[in-house]
């Protein structure tokens, strides 16, 4: 039986759909702490909460749920030893992070950055690499095929495509869509190093929308700066960035677009994360099936043209205010 449930009041959609009977607690990601879920069966966190032995040991916690597709933040190991029962929600904010891919292209190409033109494709059908093939890749492979680049591929797990050191060299657009990982046959975290970095094209687009880490920030800065290495300058577009929400200053200094980790805020992702954890959770405790609460909508932001240049001049002048940048950001 479940008896209390903690769920970071970030999570939209699940207010109200508890039965009666069970004690529903809504917690800021700062308040879930080890004596604030001691009593809890079950959690349901995103990607701020740290999911390990320091949160959890002496807690009766046996479910956890990331309403995000991700899990770097979650110690397996621990979780696994001790019983803990997790579930992420893979695809669920899929086509949010591909449409906002197809947002940095159309921005880079069309607006003015400092007053010159930021970007311009070197011909007609330019090659746009995709770095992991999984839920957000394939949805990114067709919406550049529709605009006209040819898609290449890299993903050595499921053995599609070519290694990042073959696909570097020849790709005007270098995108990333791969989980976190340190350990096994071929770990993600600094995967777009120095030596990458290094058989790029010059003003090769490097986009990480996928996690802090998987490209290295220290080693993208020098070909950045427009006179470090110049002319074998890349271009720059940051989503997801190591030590969030400490930035690395330097780097969003010299990033062309930079965004607070939103590339997959919209309604509909944050619905189906909700719905999905809400499904594992009543599957792992034996539960009717409950149902997300679909009248509680956040607050959806406008489609203004422009609005990812917006949303990087606001991090660039107040990077401090990451956190609540990306709190107040308006779902698309």
């Amino acid at each position: 039986m479940v008896k209390q449930v903690v769920i970071d009041k970030g999570i939209p959609f699940l207010e109200g759909v508890f039965p009666p009977e069970i004690d529903v607690r809504y917690l800021s990601p700062e308040e879930i702490t080890p004596e604030t879920i001691r009593y809890a069966d079950a959690l349901f966190v995103r990607t701020r909460t740290q999911i390990n032995k320091e949160l959890l040991h002496g807690s009766n916690v046996r479910f956890v749920a990331t309403a995000t597709i991700g899990f770097d933040q979650i110690d397996q190991d621990y979780c696994r030893e001790a019983g803990i029962h997790w579930v992420s929600c893979p695809g669920c904010n899929a086509q949010a992070v591909c449409d906002y891919i197809e947002e940095a292209l159309t921005t880079l190409t069309n607006y003015l950055l400092g007053g010159t033109p930021s970007y311009s494709l070197p011909c007609e059908r330019p090659i746009l690499g995709i770095v992991g093939y999984g839920h957000v890749g394939k949805l990114v492979a067709q919406m550049a095929q529709r605009k006209g680049y040819r898609v290449f591929l890299s993903d050595p797990p499921l053995g599609i495509g070519m290694s990042l050191a073959e696909l570097a060299p020849q790709c005007d657009v270098l995108t990333f869509h791969t989980p976190l990982t340190h350990e096994g046959e071929y770990p993600t975290y600094h995967l777009c190093d120095a030596n990458i970095l290094r058989l790029c094209k010059p003003n090769t687009l490097i986009i990480n929308a996928a996690r802090g880490g998987v490209v290295d920030e220290q080693a993208l800065i020098p070909f950045l700066s427009p006179l470090a290495l110049s002319p074998h300058r890349l271009i720059a577009c940051f989503d997801c960035w190591e030590n969030e929400p400490n930035l690395n200053q330097e780097l969003l200094k010299h990033v062309d677009l930079a965004s607070f980790h939103i590339a997959g805020y919209s309604i509909q992702g944050k619905m189906n994360a909700s719905e999905m954890c809400l499904r594992a959770f009543c599957e792992f405790f034996s539960l009717p099936i409950l149902s997300i609460n679909k009248k509680a909508v956040p607050l959806q932001g406008d489609s203004e043209k422009g609005w990812l240049l917006r949303i990087t001049e606001q991090l660039k002048a107040n990077p401090e205010h990451f956190e609540q940048l990306r709190k107040q950001y308006r779902l698309r």
